[in-house]
């Protein structure tokens, strides 16, 4: 009795809640899924545009540990890169899952889904593409910065160092995967499902 008196008082008193204000927090609330269905991914994809659309918290309650105010520009220009890359990588996951690879004879029954999956995935792809420009961007103005160590985001600083050296370049990927793409879509237009 005197347990669900506690339990009753305790969530009377509001602390199971707390808001949402900035980047951090909203970064926080993405979380990578073992199995990644499209509704996980656009939850993802929520989260992540939030915090883009957020402010950044105090340098106090930073993802980092932060000294001074050459760490704290630095730190901001990897999380929003960082986050962009996130939205990005989100946007190509979901394109994935409705990519038709190829263009196989059998499926000439379902053409017309397939053409609309086919869609779905240009849009998701094309989306991605549209993050590409900004975080090459944030990377370069971060690349441009006397080198100041952000402990705690050292893999931000390393993504930032392949984007600008050219190794990392989701701008070939995409364009590559749009190509592809138009291939598939050819094959299943000229598919003839009368004649399977």
């Amino acid at each position: 009795m005197l347990a669900l008196a506690c339990l009753v008082a305790f969530m009377a008193s509001g602390l199971t809640a707390w808001t949402v204000y900035y980047k951090e927090q909203y970064y926080r609330l993405w979380h990578e899924h073992y199995i990644q269905y499209p509704d996980d991914i656009i939850e993802n994809i929520a989260w992540l545009e939030r915090a883009r659309k957020a402010e950044f918290c105090n340098p106090l309650y930073a993802l980092a540990k932060i000294d001074d105010k050459k760490q704290w520009e630095r730190y901001r220009y990897l999380l929003d890169m960082h986050l962009d890359l996130k939205l990005l990588q989100a946007h190509l996951a979901l394109g994935s899952k409705y990519d038709k690879r190829v263009a196989y004879f059998f499926n000439a029954p379902w053409k017309d889904q397939n053409l609309e999956s086919l869609k779905i995935a240009e849009a998701a792809y094309k989306a991605a593409l549209a993050y590409w420009p900004e975080i090459q961007a944030l990377a370069a103005k971060a690349a441009t910065m006397p080198y100041v160590e952000v402990e705690g985001v050292a893999f931000w600083a390393d993504e930032s160092a392949r984007i600008v050296s050219g190794d990392l370049d989701f701008g070939k990927t995409i364009a590559r995967e749009l190509k592809r793409l138009d291939r598939v879509r050819a094959e299943f237009m000229a598919m003839d499902p009368a004649r399977y």
